[in-house]
């Protein structure tokens, strides 16, 4: 069934979780907590409303800051402040259509924001492992449909797949310039597409679901071919936590691991996911295709090798795509009958950690 975070690692650990106000952000503290983790917080207030981060309140965190990745001195003061053994770091502009319309701001936050957070890590000496999760756009996506794997070439067709890249490129300048000599290990997680409760992101396909469902109206989806890497948010953090414990360990894993679906199990176009997330839900199984030819171009396929986490980590999805969908609708479902949204979080992680 593949490995799970080990409670006797994270007992203790200082960490720091970059865009913790996030949808994955917050899934992510709540479970550091969970383990016995000190998680300190620091990201821009949510963008949405509601948020999971609003829903769920302070819970899981030992100490936050509000503010900006960009903001040079917030950012220095809070990894200071927090003294954290291992950083995650996970704020960013993660939007492909709001990156056309601000590539600066984009590549500042995605590109600059990060360069500034290893920065500010190489002033704390009790820093030991760094994760940067950048995603599964990173690669110079040619549309052949094959899954990429870590050693093929980055790049990126839109503003946000390229500051991705770029991110990446970053990390392995600041890896080789100035961690790897002082035994800190620094590493990048490239993630596929997320599902999961809670999501109330803009541009979104799950969060409109919801929204359509919630407001009676008939869902507008973009791309209904398209395909995407889906997993569901507590297989994606499972191997983002397993990736931090060997680098802080310091086992020989690569600098850089994918984090999807296994390969044998085929890939779900967004028309037909929209649909089974519908019927899930329980909601008119009803879409329109907004798609344009006159709006930005997004890559209509995109998948994710992801044997090496297997082989290095004993990592694997343990929820299907199938069962993301269901695990995903039945939270939600949950929610709109009055359910506590910490108490939704916590019962599907304490399930997933039983073994699913």
């Amino acid at each position: 069934m593949g490995r799970l975070p080990d409670s006797r690692f994270w007992r203790g650990k200082r960490v720091l979780v970059t865009g913790h106000t996030g949808f994955k952000g917050t899934w992510a503290r709540v479970w550091l907590s969970r383990l016995g983790a000190d998680v300190f917080g620091y990201a821009l207030a949510p963008s949405t409303a509601p948020s999971l981060h609003a829903l769920v309140g302070s819970a899981g965190l030992s100490g936050e800051t509000i503010a900006d990745l960009r903001d040079t001195d917030s950012l220095t003061a809070a990894v200071a402040r927090s003294r954290p053994d291992i950083i995650l770091h996970m704020a960013a502009q993660p939007l492909v259509r709001r990156s056309y319309a601000e590539p600066v701001e984009t590549f500042d936050v995605n590109v600059m924001g990060t360069a500034r957070l290893l920065e500010a890590a190489r002033t704390v000496d009790e820093v030991k492992a760094i994760l940067v999760v950048t995603t599964d756009k990173v690669y110079s996506n040619d549309e052949s449909g094959r899954h990429f794997v870590e050693s093929d070439r980055l790049g990126g067709h839109d503003p946000y797949s390229g500051s991705k890249a770029a991110a990446e490129i970053v990390t392995a300048t600041y890896r080789d310039s100035f961690y790897r000599s002082r035994g800190v290990r620094l590493a990048t997680a490239r993630g596929g597409n997320v599902l999961g409760g809670g999501d109330y992101s803009e541009d979104r396909l799950v969060p409109d679901i919801v929204r359509a469902a919630l407001a009676g109206e008939v869902l507008d989806i973009r791309s209904p071919l398209a395909t995407r890497p889906w997993q569901h948010v507590l297989d994606c953090l499972n191997g983002y936590f397993l990736f931090c414990e060997d680098l802080f360990a310091g086992k020989p894993v690569p600098d850089a691991l994918n984090f999807g679906p296994s390969p044998e199990e085929a890939q779900i176009a967004v028309g037909r996911l929209a649909s089974d997330v519908q019927a899930a839900m329980g909601v008119a199984g009803t879409w329109n295709d907004s798609s344009a030819s006159d709006k930005p171009r997004e890559m209509q396929t995109l998948g994710l090798d992801p044997t090496k986490a297997r082989d290095y980590l004993s990592w694997q999805a343990k929820l299907s795509q199938t069962e993301a969908i269901e695990w995903t609708a039945r939270w939600y479902d949950r929610w709109r009958g009055g359910g506590e949204p910490l108490s939704l979080v916590t019962d599907q992680i304490d399930t997933f950690m039983k073994g699913a």
